[in-house]
């Protein structure tokens, strides 16, 4: 960095030290929402979508592909007693959606209980968006776990739906002055409307025609994508070596692998893919691995044994807190922990934000940086996040800018696109601190996602800006 932008970042630690403690909630939040943001690095498209967004595409045959949903909209027991309420397929299971595909094999008793999206009165639309996020005291881990993906049905089994849902989180992202998205997905399970299945070449081309879409370059977010697969499926390790495969085919568009789902499944425990990965990487290069680990109430090795895997970053790293040998390992070390503080808070894995060990390992030396999880769900976005740390840990200007830093040094597109990005994030951080020092007054923000607007309200609170 050039002398004279160091000394100017030296004058921006004293300057925002003293805005944050004169600036009332609307105006740090207004700050941080026109900050410069490196990326979004642990983000599930599939979480992603606000229920608005969902709702545009999938009543929308001309874009969709030719899909129509119907959702449940009423209860009956068409299949008596003791159904599998766990599976892909409930039966006590309201705003469960299936295509047309699906709809036509229930029996009539089943099909009375469903309405056409496009046909849902305006209660029964709110209610249907409701059903997508996390908007309700009960409604937290089980809620989430349990119900929300069931929910979603077939309509994740829709490539068109990814490729808007992608379009939607660039431009939301470009609002926010993101400059880079690393979103992962699944794309083995992905359906034509009479049920044949889309190839990986089929799925990939349409996310690229997304991206080559003069909408998504008008957002300047660049994208890279990782594959997740379920951890605890009786054919996980199968299902890796596809993954594998479809990466290693498309490392232009696609920088890393994923293992998702929850950790107290423990049929999903981290070694049981050791051996899987150590022969893939006897056969060809070696491919990037961000894995969910970490996220959990229960002291244990999920962390040390991911890292065994091969993994350079870390999904959540919630308690790594009770592992003191791997967070020792990890200060001033290679690898990162992508922390989603409001995921953990809603998925109570906290209790408090206050008691939430982020600042534990931002200040020990642990790399890390703040993501959005599954953004949709919460209706939220990366500036809360961002807003949620300086409030509750009273973060410094430094401590900024490494956040958003880590998310691009430690991502997974390559060296060259890398270096390039971390350019653009400093000079567009620099701009920034000479617009602050010189006044110049910070946009105003007329929409807010829910959840800040609920967390603090007067966030939201236009009066409180003065």
């Amino acid at each position: 960095m050039p002398a004279g932008a160091s000394n100017t970042s030296l004058v921006m630690s004293d300057w925002f030290r003293d805005f944050k403690q004169q600036a009332a909630p609307a105006q740090l939040y207004d700050f941080l929402h026109a900050m410069p943001k490196g990326g979004d690095i642990h983000h599930h498209l599939s979480g992603s979508g606000m229920g608005n967004w969902w709702w545009d595409i999938a009543t929308n045959l001309n874009k969709n592909g030719g899909y129509t949903y119907y959702t449940k909209t009423d209860l009956s027991l068409c299949r008596g007693y003791g159904t599998n309420e766990f599976g892909t397929n409930p039966q006590l299971l309201l705003f469960h959606t299936v295509s047309t595909l699906s709809y036509e094999k229930l029996s009539t008793c089943e099909q009375d209980n469903y309405t056409a999206l496009s046909e849902l009165n305006q209660k029964q639309k709110q209610a249907f968006l409701n059903s997508i996020k996390l908007d309700k005291p009960h409604e937290g881990r089980d809620e989430f776990f349990q119900a929300h993906w069931q929910r979603m049905g077939d309509m994740l089994q829709n490539p068109y739906i990814y490729g808007h849902l992608l379009l939607k989180n660039m431009q939301a992202y470009q609002r926010e002055n993101v400059l880079y998205l690393e979103t992962q997905l699944q794309i083995s399970q992905m359906r034509y409307p009479d049920g044949s299945p889309y190839t990986s070449d089929e799925v990939v081309q349409i996310l690229s025609d997304t991206l080559k879409s003069d909408a998504a370059k008008k957002t300047n977010v660049t994208v890279r994508f990782q594959l997740a697969l379920v951890r605890f499926l009786p054919d996980a390790e199968q299902q890796l070596e596809k993954t594998w495969a479809t990466v290693n085919a498309h490392r232009e568009l696609f920088v890393g692998i994923n293992l998702v789902g929850r950790e107290d499944n423990d049929k999903g425990y981290p070694l049981r893919f050791l051996p899987t990965l150590r022969k893939l990487r006897a056969k060809s290069e070696a491919i990037p691995l961000s894995i969910h680990a970490g996220e959990s109430d229960e002291p244990n090795t999920h962390i040390k044994d991911t890292l065994l895997l091969g993994a350079d970053r870390i999904g959540h790293g919630f308690n790594l807190i009770e592992d003191p040998d791997t967070l020792l390992m990890m200060r001033n070390g290679p690898y990162l922990i992508e922390i989603n503080l409001i995921s953990n808070l809603l998925l109570e894995y906290t209790n408090s934000l206050d008691s939430h060990p982020f600042p534990e390992y931002l200040r020990t030396g642990v790399p890390v940086t703040l993501s959005t999880d599954d953004r949709g769900m919460w209706s939220s976005n990366l500036t809360d996040e961002y807003y949620l740390a300086v409030k509750h840990f009273n973060l410094s200007w430094e401590e900024l800018v490494a956040l958003n830093s880590n998310a691009i040094k430690h991502s997974f597109i390559g060296e060259e696109k890398r270096q390039a990005l971390l350019l653009k994030l400093e000079q567009q951080t620099e701009d920034f601190i000479n617009e602050r020092l010189n006044n110049t007054p910070l946009p105003n923000i007329e929409n807010h996602f829910p959840f800040i607007c609920s967390y603090d309200p007067q966030v939201c609170n236009k009066t409180s800006k003065r």
